[in-house]
């Protein structure tokens, strides 16, 4: 009897632990809570639109011409004729060097041909005079050689001091140095008083005038960009800058829009060896002056009408060098691409290759730190607009 109960007792406390073990895991699993669901992102498709493409350059203005003011004769300056940075014409005088040496040299040249002169009239008369003397035998023919000769070196001795008077006259001229170009001139270099030097050799620079309008704006181009254009050209797609004068578009430091417009005009013949660029430039008009030489700027290029896909700038993402956009796929999981960045246009970014027109893009919900490659998401339907210009 003891030995059944025993065994009954045991078969209870059996139970009992089972109960309590089965009882136990039912609340554990129970007080597990359930995991966060997906992330919601906004999804919209890119739009598809023909765009300009522009490419960005950094550079600076540079004067079309450059003048240095240097004195063609020596002397001392008597006069300057303008204030530091004005606007010149060309043949407004500049400087005045002290003429009266010059003067004095241009009177004595006077004199040297009024003596030559003379002496040719002498000797034309005497040529004259020998000339029926040699017919009638009085005037050997020797003589009268020799009275031609002697004529044919008055001559000459006349037109060495006619040159030598031009000479003369041209260094008076000299003496008021003139602006060659339209422009603005810098600071004198001299004042009043000062010895300068003129002609050949060791010049005393005066003062510098560059042109204001138009202006030339240059700047660098990578190998890689220039192969491009290369291709475009030879594809047809793009005109060679070489060629046609390609639209630009530039920016100063303080604006936000691109408001100054010019067209290329050169390309350089050879790249820079050591930078590995080819050097371009471009004109543009300057009729308020503003733009001025060695001024920094930034200029888009015209690089040839491209199909692009529009996003918003925020849906890029930076990985390093690189740049990510996020893909939702049919299954929900979150697939980064990598694209090819355009300028923007209409207010989106300019994608030029990477995605689709079919991609679902994540034009919101970036900055969920959950939202990362392979993640699940939920998907939510938004739209893309473009802002008018």
């Amino acid at each position: 009897m003891s030995h059944f109960f025993s065994a009954c007792l045991k078969r209870a406390a059996v139970g009992l632990v089972s109960l309590l073990a089965l009882g136990g895991t039912s609340v554990r699993a129970a007080d597990v809570p359930a995991g966060p669901p997906p992330p919601p992102v906004t999804v919209a498709n890119p739009i598809a639109k023909r765009i300009t493409n522009w490419d960005e350059y950094s550079g600076r203005f540079q004067a079309v011409q450059t003048v240095e003011v240097r004195p063609r004769v020596s002397g001392f300056i008597d006069k300057i004729h303008f204030k530091d940075g004005q606007i010149v014409k060309a043949g407004d005088v500049l400087f005045t060097i002290d003429p009266r040496p010059f003067e004095l040299a241009v009177e004595s040249a006077k004199a040297e041909v009024a003596r030559a002169q003379a002496q040719v009239d002498l000797a034309a008369t005497e040529v004259e005079r020998a000339r029926p003397l040699v017919r009638s035998g009085a005037v050997t023919e020797r003589d009268f050689d020799q009275r031609a000769a002697n004529l044919s070196v008055a001559r000459a001795a006349l037109q060495a001091t006619q040159a030598a008077l031009r000479t003369a006259e041209l260094n008076l001229e000299w003496t008021s140095v003139t602006a060659a170009i339209d422009g603005r001139i810098s600071d004198r270099k001299v004042d009043a008083g000062n010895l300068v030097n003129g002609g050949s050799g060791t010049t005393t620079l005066l003062a510098t005038i560059v042109t204001m309008d138009p202006i030339h704006f240059v700047f660098e181009v990578s190998e890689s960009d220039y192969l491009r254009y290369s291709r475009l050209a030879e594809e047809g797609k793009r005109e060679s800058s070489r060629d046609t004068g390609n639209p630009v578009r530039i920016r100063l430091s303080d604006e936000n829009e691109f408001k100054h417009s010019g067209r290329m005009n050169f390309v350089d013949n050879a790249f820079n060896v050591r930078s590995g660029t080819m050097r371009g430039r471009a004109v543009v008009e300057n009729p308020s002056g503003l733009l001025q030489p060695g001024l920094f700027a930034r200029m888009q290029l015209f690089a040839g009408d491209v199909d692009g896909l529009l996003i918003p700038d925020a849906a890029v993402v930076s990985d390093q060098a690189r740049k990510i956009v996020f893909t939702v796929g049919e299954d929900g999981i979150v697939k980064p691409k990598q694209v090819t960045l355009g300028a923007m246009d209409s207010g989106l970014r300019v994608i030029v290759a990477g995605i689709t027109a079919d991609d679902r893009v994540v034009i919101d919900g970036i900055a969920n730190p959950m939202v990362r490659p392979g993640a699940k998401v939920t998907p939510q339907d938004g739209r893309i607009d473009m802002v008018a210009k």
